[in-house]
């Protein structure tokens, strides 16, 4: 079983309960906070919370009803006849009464003194809170430019800080000349400590208080702390007068270093401090005393935090105990000082401890160069001074506080985060939403102070705090009123404060006579032996109706014996919600009738389209047509759903709403919209006329793809008009595509062969003609055998004269 609350005024209780079946069941109750205060008086009514007013109207309690229902939420109020002049309901405000811009320097390049620097906006707020109420402001923040910086080093002397000590006696003009860099208005100052000045910390003996060091080490005397130099401009006199400077020595490791950070921190006189960004940079290789280590010497008296410098030197260091890590941190948070610890790094986690306590603190690593030192306060100066936190002071009873910070790159942060602001450089501006809410008045409901600032700066925002703890018309009141039952109480704000000792409506009753025989019989209806009918407390005679959880629903009635949530309901409505209950019985609106006032008799509802009622084949009761044909069905009787042409009328805004297609596809939304979709896989899961309780058409329709869809048309029993439609289309089959391509190819490629067989076997047999042709010409040429006379041979025939024949 769990709970649950909302936040806001009127909260909701919720009770989860798992059954057997693993179902959860949710029972809400509604808690009204004005009711639940059960307020006596305006005053009281008004802390009750931001949504509570009170009926100041002296006739508005009925008969039964308690003072404390002049209080209530002002809807219920006002619904329950009270005008708005009549209720008392203050608000809260807000006024600025100062708002002194941010510092621009862009717009001009003059020096401004420190006071006239503006980092925070507003600076002075007065606030006035009604309870529950938050009154919202938003808080701006400018890092300024150039803005003066005050630092203070703090060293220790003792003997094993004898190499730092060399490196610090150049320091100054040298961290003057890096931090003009930064701002114009540069200031440095130095201390020193050692340890506290009994046993066991130090010597005591005459010769070791002379020269605390061993051997031929010429060593200055122990001392708690000493203001070596008060903050100045002059780097060349820081350099002197550290120069000036001996080591020290004492017994013990931790050093007393607490005590002189609480004496920079609270003696700013003597040290010079100014309205500016306050540096304290504490430099050590060891660890620190705090709050209770002063009894190994005999010091018991807590720290009082108070400056106790005599000629620069703190002289109860004897007397009073180290301070605490929290009391430092008030006395640092309230001097707007910043830390910054430069310590060897075999002491780092104990000071990132210790800065993890401090806010706006940082630590750095103490090196044996002074160039190193410079540059470890500049890094810790732009860390600490790139982060802005706001804190506030403490906050009156019941006054709480929150904060949504807008930083840079539009990150925005709540809770604790809402503080602050990181990575701010030089120039930018953030803004942070700021709340204050109030829970009640203050036992002294007198107006309160509290104070706004970034941790480190002196700027501050100043809010006072006015708390509305009384009704205006509570001034008015008249003390001793005879309509009080002459004069037994206050006639306040429309009702009666009785005085001590007195109780009733009227004051009429001694508390003392509350419970008498005699006042309770006149508490029973006839004589019964229920008192107030169970439902209330008889109060000097007369009944005073408990109250119910719910704010909505009230006990009245000489004896409690009305109500107004016993009556009728229709759809789960109290008098159908056209109608109020007014002591058990249901009082209907115009135009409805019937114990619940569910039965309307507006006929229009009853109208068909072509003006008859029930289009002339039904009856109008309570404005709902009763049909007096089955086939007609729908609020107007005009449906009918097995008529020819149902099919038809619905076939493009089906095909549109199931496929996305058909003539209406454009305007489906539009127009197609009448009627209740549900798809089914197939044609069997549609509904059949012999399954349903009304009339079901089954319709079959093409598309232009010359595909079926299947659908029934129904009205159901809820005059809501049903489409059963089958998802799928039914389509012709689609041709097989690759054989019919192959044969097309494979028929061109046949075609093909043929026609080149078809030409190559014409191009034989006309070759053979023509051989055929010319071997005939051939065989009947007929060929002249004479010689040509013009013919010579080519051959010549010699004879030789003298050859015999032999």
């Amino acid at each position: 079983m769990g709970f649950g609350f909302s936040k806001q005024h009127k909260h909701f209780l919720c009770l989860y309960v798992i059954d057997s079946l693993f179902f959860f069941s949710c029972l809400c109750v509604c808690v009204n906070e004005c009711i639940n205060a059960n307020a006596k008086h305006c005053g009281e009514c008004i802390q009750a919370g931001a949504k509570c007013g009170w009926c100041k109207d002296p006739n508005f309690l009925k008969q039964g009803e308690t003072v404390s229902t002049h209080c209530d939420e002002l809807q219920s109020l006002m619904k329950r006849g009270c005008t708005i002049s009549m209720i008392e309901n203050p608000r809260g405000e807000q006024v600025t009464l100062k708002n002194k811009k941010v510092t621009d320097r862009s717009k001009g390049p003059e020096k401004l003194k420190p006071e006239d620097i503006t980092q925070i906006q507003p600076q002075k707020l007065s606030l006035t809170l009604r309870s529950g109420e938050p009154q919202s402001f938003k808080l701006t923040f400018k890092r300024a430019e150039d803005y003066p910086i005050d630092l203070y080093y703090l060293m220790d002397l003792s003997y094993s800080m004898k190499d730092d000590l060399e490196n610090v006696k150049n320091l100054g003009t040298s961290l003057m000349l890096e931090m003009q860099k930064i701002t114009s208005d540069f200031r440095i100052g130095f201390g020193s400590f050692v340890e506290k000045t009994v046993m066991p910390y130090i010597s005591t003996t005459p010769a070791k208080l002379l020269n605390p060091c061993t051997g031929d080490q010429n060593c200055t005397s122990p001392f708690s702390y000493k203001n070596v130099l008060k903050l100045t401009s002059d780097g060349k006199k820081f350099n002197t007068l550290v120069g000036q400077q001996h080591i020290s020595g004492n017994l013990d490791s931790p050093e007393g270093g607490f005590d002189a950070i609480m004496q920079v921190a609270v003696c700013g006189e003597q040290i010079g401090w100014r309205n500016v960004t306050r540096l304290l940079v504490f430099s050590t290789d060891a660890g620190f005393h705090f709050a209770g280590d002063g009894k190994l010497g005999g010091i018991v008296l807590p720290n009082d935090g108070k400056c106790h410098l005599e000629n620069n030197v703190y002289t109860m260091s004897h007397y009073y105990d180290y301070p605490s890590i929290a009391h430092l941190v008030q006395k640092l948070s309230d001097n707007n000082i910043q830390t910054i610890f430069a310590v060897t790094e075999e002491f780092q986690p104990v000071y990132q401890e210790l800065k993890n306590l401090i806010p706006k603190s940082a630590v750095g690593t103490l090196s044996a160069n002074s160039s190193n030192v410079i540059n470890l306060i500049i890094d810790a100066y732009n860390s600490l001074s790139s982060e802005v936190i706001l804190e506030n002071s403490k906050l009156p009873e019941g006054v709480t506080i929150s904060y949504i910070s807008h930083c840079k790159n539009g990150v925005v942060s709540e809770g604790e985060n809402g503080r602050k602001c990181s990575n701010i450089s030089i120039g930018d501006q953030v803004t942070f939403s700021i709340s204050v809410t109030s829970k009640g008045c203050p036992k002294q409901g007198k107006p309160e102070t509290i104070k706004i600032k970034p941790l480190g700066f002196t700027e501050e925002v100043e809010i006072t705090l006015n708390f509305i703890c009384d009704c205006e018309c509570q001034k008015y009141s008249v003390k001793n009123s005879q309509d009080c039952h002459f004069g037994n109480g206050t006639n306040e704000c429309g009702a009666c404060r009785c005085n001590e000792g007195r109780v009733g409506k009227q004051c009429e009753c001694s508390s003392n006579d509350v419970a008498t025989e005699d006042m309770d019989r006149t508490c029973r209806k006839d004589n019964s032996t229920d008192i107030c009918s169970n439902n209330g407390d008889c109060v000097c005679g007369t009944c005073e109706c408990k109250k119910r959880d719910n704010p909505e629903e009230r006990y009245s009635g000489q004896y409690c014996e009305c109500d107004n949530f016993n009556c009728d309901r229709s759809g789960n409505k109290l008098c159908g919600g056209h109608g109020r209950c007014e002591c058990k019985v249901c009082v209907c609106d115009p135009m409805w009738t019937g114990s619940a006032c569910d039965c309307s008799l507006d006929n229009s509802t009853c109208m068909a389209s072509n003006k008859q009622i029930c289009n002339g084949r039904g009856i109008c009761e309570c404005g709902t047509c009763k049909c007096n044909d089955a086939k007609f069905q729908g609020p107007t009787c005009e449906t009918c759903p097995t008529c020819p042409g149902v099919c038809a009328e619905n076939k493009e805004c089906v095909q549109c709403q199931v496929f996305g297609t058909g003539e209406k596809k454009d305007t489906c939304k539009r127009h197609c919209s009448y009627f209740k979709l549900i798809k089914v896989k197939d044609r069997d899961k549609l509904p059949q006329p012999h399954d349903s309780s009304y009339p079901v058409m089954h319709c079959k329709e093409r598309d232009a793809n010359d595909c079926w869809f299947y659908y029934t048309y129904a009205v159901n029993n809820n005059t809501e008009k049903e489409v059963h439609v089958v998802e799928t289309l039914d389509c012709p089959p689609s041709p097989d595509i690759i054989p019919i391509v192959a044969g097309v190819v494979a028929g061109i490629v046949l075609i093909g062969l043929a026609l080149l067989l078809i030409w190559k076997l014409l191009m034989i047999i006309h070759d053979r003609r023509e051989f055929a042709k010319f071997e005939k010409e051939k065989m009947n040429a007929k060929w002249d055998t004479g010689e040509n006379p013009i013919y010579k041979s080519a051959v010549t025939t010699v004879v030789n004269p003298k050859y015999e024949g032999k």
